[in-house]
């Protein structure tokens, strides 16, 4: 498993990641892009074209209908239905193979976890969501009962983010992969760890008194120049 150097072959990861993850069992899935400048709109047609069969009758869901209406436009012709998370009366139907909900954020938290419910065994891949907002789900007991009820039950699928001198990488099925720069554009892999690690662990592993901590580098200055150009 190595970092990925563009937009497209982190997608391409993630597309692997999610065929193993549903062939395993797995239904719920969660896929983070973690990456400055990245739009949701843009991992999100990307993982979609470039995704070989997710079904014949595919609901692409955003958190407004002004988002979905805008992706309909750049979009064009696509043989799924985009629409936003509120818009449609009854958002599940039996004939749907599946879903994938962009960006989806904590107000419509309930609602995501009632399609969810309804969607049964069925794909439901959120790309890059935002559901645990403490100001809008609670810090206290309601949070704590979303996050047993509903957000422990997503697959942390795939998740790509950099970190200062490094990133942290997870696949399904490989393990949270923390990566370190040891010189400009280089980059070796400094830790596997079973859960994603802690802001603790990752100040463990990157402690100055026993690793050099570079600022940002090569990798993270390709991916954000390689964005840039794909905004243009």
């Amino acid at each position: 498993m190595q970092l990925p150097d563009t937009l497209e072959a982190a997608v391409l990861q993630s597309i692997e990641a999610t065929q193993a993850a549903l062939a395993d069992g797995h239904n719920r899935l969660q896929l983070e892009f973690l990456l400055p400048e990245l739009k949701p709109m843009v991992v999100a047609q990307q993982f979609l074209t470039q995704f070989p069969n997710l079904g014949n009758s595919v609901k692409v869901f955003f958190a407004d209908a002004g988002a979905a209406a805008l992706a309909r436009r750049d979009w064009g012709e696509v043989p799924y239905v985009i629409r936003g998370v509120n818009e449609l009366l009854e958002p599940i139907q039996p004939e749907d193979d599946a879903f994938v909900l962009v960006a989806p954020t904590p107000v419509e938290v309930n609602t995501i976890e009632a399609m969810c419910q309804q969607a049964g065994d069925r794909p439901f891949i959120l790309l890059n969501p935002n559901l645990q907002d403490v100001a809008v789900v609670g810090i206290g007991y309601a949070g704590r009962q979303l996050r047993e009820r509903f957000l422990s039950t997503l697959e942390p699928c795939y998740y790509l983010r950099p970190l200062a001198g490094g990133a942290i990488l997870r696949a399904y099925p490989s393990p949270w992969l923390v990566w370190q720069e040891t010189e400009v554009g280089q980059y070796d892999c400094l830790s596997e760890e079973a859960e994603r690690p802690t802001p603790e662990r990752l100040e463990q592993l990157f402690n100055p008194r026993t690793a050099t901590r570079p600022q940002p580098g090569g990798w993270l200055r390709q991916m954000q120049q390689f964005l840039r150009a794909l905004s243009q």
